[in-house]
């Protein structure tokens, strides 16, 4: 099995491509750690057994890894490599049955406004794709008096360009489409 990498504009985060199906139509995991995945992630538990990684972030065909400030990729990135393979040539599945994690909600209650559905569509269809070509996801959190509450997930959470990417691209764009729209703030998980 050959599993590429790519980098992230996270330089602690390493992005993990293994030619098939992480989280699938499943949504996205994001484990800040290892605690997290006590009883429902044999992957990432594999993963953080390694005192080196500080996040993992499965999305849908990619298993994002941020390291500790003080790892270096030139010894981690192998030992991350071997555990990957070996956990997808197995076969086995990323989540322990029934323990799947929780899809990212995409269902707008009633009561949300037309402005929220224009949010979450320009979310969904312009900004999300090239959040997790990055590594990453970014989750709506709420709307409330002009004002949209996002969160940062996997390469993006924690990342030095994240507020420049949030504040210049994603609140310009929604600004633009959306003119209720007056800010965008992140929203640490």
């Amino acid at each position: 099995m050959f599993i590429e990498t790519e980098d992230t504009p996270n330089p602690e985060t390493l992005k993990f491509l293994p030619g098939r199906a992480v989280m699938g139509d499943a949504g996205t995991a994001d484990f800040g750690d290892a605690a997290s995945t006590e009883g429902s992630s044999e992957l990432a538990g594999a993963l953080f057994a390694q005192s080196d990684v500080r996040r993992v972030f499965l999305g849908n065909d990619f298993v994002s890894v941020t390291k500790q400030a003080d790892a270096e990729w030139h010894t981690l990135k192998p030992v991350l490599l071997g555990i990957l393979t070996e956990f997808f040539e197995s076969n086995r599945p990323v989540f322990v049955e029934g323990k799947i994690a929780p899809a990212v909600d995409t269902a707008i209650p009633e009561e949300d406004s037309e402005t929220v559905l224009r949010i979450r569509d320009l979310l969904d269809e312009r900004v999300r794709p090239a959040v997790a070509s990055d590594g990453g996801d970014i989750v709506f959190r709420g709307y409330r008096d002009g004002i949209v509450y996002l969160s940062m997930q996997g390469a993006c959470s924690g990342c030095p360009s994240s507020r420049a990417t949030l504040k210049h691209g994603v609140e310009n764009m929604l600004r633009h489409y959306v003119p209720e729209v007056v800010a965008v703030e992140q929203v640490e998980d």
